[in-house]
């Protein structure tokens, strides 16, 4: 395996954990705003290994 490939999927982990976490809310209060700023910095950091992945393969 290519270190590109492995960016992938380093790319795929991060974007289903930033997904899991904006999902998990609260019935009571919804969704709180550092949940919320994890998973958009989840989601960047999803965004620039896939795109360094597909750069380096």
């Amino acid at each position: 395996m290519s270190f590109g490939g492995l960016l992938l999927i380093v790319g795929g982990f991060l974007l289903g954990g930033a997904y899991s976490i904006f999902r998990a809310d609260s019935d009571a209060r919804g969704r709180t705003g550092p949940q919320v700023a994890f998973a958009v910095l989840l989601l960047l950091a999803a965004l620039v290994a896939t795109a360094a992945g597909v750069l380096w393969l």
